[in-house]
């Protein structure tokens, strides 16, 4: 089941993104420790989950969450046409799965509800050839590469850029 993550769902949206930043460090901008030294992180995510302009999308198998997405749209005057996609993780255990397609499915589904919405970015470290995948098969298309966008001990890691129009 794929839902909108509520304030409740807080404490193992942390935990999952604990993992994520674990396993696979390269795929997100935040680091383990960086998670781990926030103030008041479970605070955080409920207040987020309560936002009405963020959509935190969570896939559950028997109420434990073992997948996310969130999509946000921008808020500026001149950029509200877009949205980005951020945090999307699925659970080793549950990959091939179709979890990562149901997540992806129900942001766009949220992005072609929101008015004036025209445009998803995303952005792909560009080793992750399955999440490149996934996001081609929805009509995703790279537009930029930024070269050594990420360090992680000591290496470097490229990311694309990649965009959908609605």
């Amino acid at each position: 089941m794929i839902r909108l993550l509520k304030p409740t769902d807080a404490e193992q949206y942390y935990e999952l993104r604990l993992e994520a930043l674990k396993e696979n460090p390269e795929a997100f901008a935040a680091s383990y420790e960086e998670e781990l030294n926030k103030a008041n992180p479970i605070q955080l995510y409920e207040e987020r989950f309560s936002s009405p302009s963020h959509y935190n999308f969570g896939a559950f198998e028997d109420e434990k969450l073992i997948g996310m997405v969130s999509l946000i749209p921008e808020t500026r005057d001149k950029l509200k046409h877009k949205a980005n996609i951020f945090a999307m993780y699925v659970t080793p255990k549950y990959r091939g799965k179709d979890i990562g397609k149901g997540l992806i499915e129900t942001a766009i589904k949220q992005a072609k509800e929101i008015e004036g919405l025209i445009t998803i970015n995303l952005t792909v470290v560009s080793v992750n050839h399955g999440a490149k995948a996934l996001y081609r098969k929805f009509g995703f298309e790279t537009f930029g590469l930024e070269e050594k966008a990420l360090k992680v001990k000591n290496v470097y890691f490229d990311e694309e850029y990649m965009s959908l129009t609605l």
